[in-house]
């Protein structure tokens, strides 16, 4: 009986429930915990989850504190490109959130990066656009100015 209220109320809860936070510094960003009801709706979900902000991100813990030495990394490539206002998503509240991404998009591992609602790749893809200048050009292209350009738009 336990098990079938459960999954009842997982069905009905299958709706991105979203916290906002904001830390002492202003910054803005996501943590969610996701009730999913189904494969479909979940990637139909995470579909609608990548195209809600221009910055979208699926790291282990949240921009504050990170769990993982790659999900740090990324969250502070984008702190250095003076990127605050993001959406992050913890996949270590919902083993259904962790799974679902990689299937998503084909990719096995976390931290997941999405610049306007397309795959960029995990970590290590972040830091080599971080070191060639190609995430100066990506954020630039979403009308983000990198923190890393002076006055005159050149790399600092």
């Amino acid at each position: 009986m336990n098990c079938l209220f459960r999954s009842t109320a997982r069905c009905l809860r299958s709706g991105l429930a979203v916290n906002q936070l904001r830390p002492a510094g202003g910054r803005s960003w996501v943590a969610s915990a996701r009730l999913l009801c189904s494969a479909a709706n979940l990637q139909k979900d995470l579909g609608e989850m990548v195209k809600k902000d221009k910055v979208v991100v699926f790291i282990k813990g949240t921009p504050a504190q990170p769990m993982c030495g790659f999900s740090n990394a990324v969250v502070q490539i984008l702190r250095m490109h003076g990127v605050d206002d993001y959406a992050a998503y913890n996949v270590l509240e919902d083993q259904d959130l962790r799974q679902g991404v990689k299937e998503f998009s084909n990719w096995p591992t976390i931290p997941q990066v999405y610049l306007d609602g397309e795959f960029v790749g995990g970590c290590d893809i972040l830091l080599q656009m971080h070191q060639n200048g190609d995430l100066v050009e990506e954020l630039k292209k979403l009308g983000i100015r990198s923190a890393l350009l002076d006055a005159e738009g050149e790399s600092k």
